[in-house]
């Protein structure tokens, strides 16, 4: 029995994007996944305006909104001290996504959705499967991986390429000491459905505080991705009962716990983390790195799904240069100039997920910077623009951006007449920052 082309290992966004897009290339691929779908995930399971460009060409756009995805118009971030801005996606800076909503839903059906789209076009899904290893030739090559059935059956599996895309504990990234984790900032995040909270709109809401942050989305169908992420030196704190942690979260957070008063949890509250995990670079001879495997830093912007679409999409044509090529050589260079290009592609967001993963760490600068862009409407536009993967980051990381939010920090949020919003009454009175 021939060999595939390429095992991927992992079925979610980016396992199942990267086989659709190789499929129908005329690549015979094989994914393979530990769980038996559809099966629950803990995700913000948010994705940004410019996800739905994949999701439409992978014929999966149409099927998720039929079950029933919620639309999201932008972002409302509450800060420490109860100052809120709000971030739409259609805004006066004119920069348009593929869509002018995000969508959300759960990854239940979501990852089910995109493994169907991979079958489609020819690629083949073994679900129950777990990866444990990776097989190297006589070269150190990767040129296959190691398995093990739901009913302790070993097996080694070859082929011509093996990608990893087998999330933030990535297997392979371990075994090819490709994975580093930073020091900072260490969090972990407890992720469950409710229905029944009251006062949900059209936009996610992310409420930071001293002790970390609560993120609520609705994920259609009446039901809220409900998450709370802490340091991950408080995990010790949970004793077990992650349901009694976050339950008593929001009950001790004033501005949450009436919203919650008549709510139902509807899911187990799982947990994930520690983040900040990125890998030194994302291929080997032999494997390349896709999706939470190759860099994943927080959960804060909602990078992750978009991210594991567009890689996919991305890693593709790299595969397709490296089987088709002639020398060992020339295939690994196509797997080196995938990790060039990815570089180039994320760079600048990651640039404004660290700075607003830092911002979140310290109140006092959070509640500043929260202070000026609830005033200043037109740069919290940008900002919740970039997290939409469709505003360029370069937008968000000019000195004049910064200049901006600075002054307002610096001097207590008092504005000059000269930093008057438009939205000023013509009074020339600042509104009052908004409460929730």
């Amino acid at each position: 029995m021939s060999h595939p082309d390429v095992i991927v290992v992992g079925g979610g966004p980016a396992g199942a994007a990267c086989a659709w897009f190789l499929a129908r290339q005329g690549a015979k691929v094989s994914v393979l996944d530990r769980a038996r779908f559809p099966r629950d995930k803990p995700c913000s399971e948010y994705l940004s305006p410019e996800a739905s460009r994949i999701l439409d060409a992978m014929g999966a756009l149409g099927r998720i909104q039929e079950a029933g995805a919620a639309h999201l118009a932008g972002m409302r971030i509450r800060s420490p001290n109860g100052t809120v801005f709000q971030g739409d996606f259609v805004a006066a800076h004119g920069w348009r996504g593929y869509s002018d909503r995000g969508v959300a839903l759960p990854r239940t059906v979501l990852d089910a959705c995109l493994l169907d789209c991979a079958r489609d076009a020819g690629a083949s899904v073994e679900e129950g499967v777990r990866v444990t290893d990776v097989i190297r030739d006589a070269r150190g090559r990767v040129c296959g991986v190691q398995t093990l059935g739901e009913g302790g059956s070993k097996r080694q599996r070859n082929a011509s390429l093996v990608v990893a895309a087998d999330g933030l504990r990535s297997v392979i990234a371990r075994r090819m000491g490709l994975a580093h984790q930073a020091r900072f900032p260490r969090r972990i995040a407890l992720v469950t459905h409710f229905e029944g909270i009251e006062e949900v709109s059209g936009y996610g809401e992310m409420h930071v505080d001293k002790a970390g942050y609560t993120g609520i989305a609705p994920v259609g169908n009446g039901l809220c991705n409900v998450a709370v992420v802490i340091p991950a030196g408080r995990a010790a704190s949970l004793a077990g009962d992650r349901a009694g942690f976050l339950l008593r979260w929001i009950s001790e957070r004033p501005h949450l716990a009436p919203r919650f008063q008549h709510a139902r949890r509807t899911s187990p509250v799982h947990a994930t983390g520690p983040f900040a995990s990125h890998a030194r670079r994302a291929w080997a001879p032999g494997v390349a790195l896709v999706g939470d495997a190759a860099d994943f830093f927080d959960p804060f912007t909602g990078e992750g799904i978009h991210a594991a679409l567009r890689g996919g999409e991305m890693l593709a044509p790299a595969v397709l240069q490296s089987l088709a090529a002639t020398s060992l050589a020339r295939a690994d260079a196509g797997l080196r100039e995938y990790d060039e290009s990815r570089v180039r592609e994320f760079s600048g967001k990651w640039r404004v997920e660290r700075l607003i993963g830092a911002a979140v760490s310290f109140p006092w600068f959070m509640d500043r910077a929260a202070r000026s862009l609830s005033r200043r409407k037109e740069m919290a536009d940008l900002l919740v623009g970039v997290a939409g993967d469709f505003v360029p980051p370069r937008e968000v990381l000019k000195v004049s951006f910064f200049a901006r939010l600075l002054a307002d920090a610096l001097i207590g949020g008092t504005l000059t007449a000269s930093h008057h919003s438009e939205s000023a009454p013509r009074t020339g009175r600042v509104p009052a920052s908004r409460t929730i």
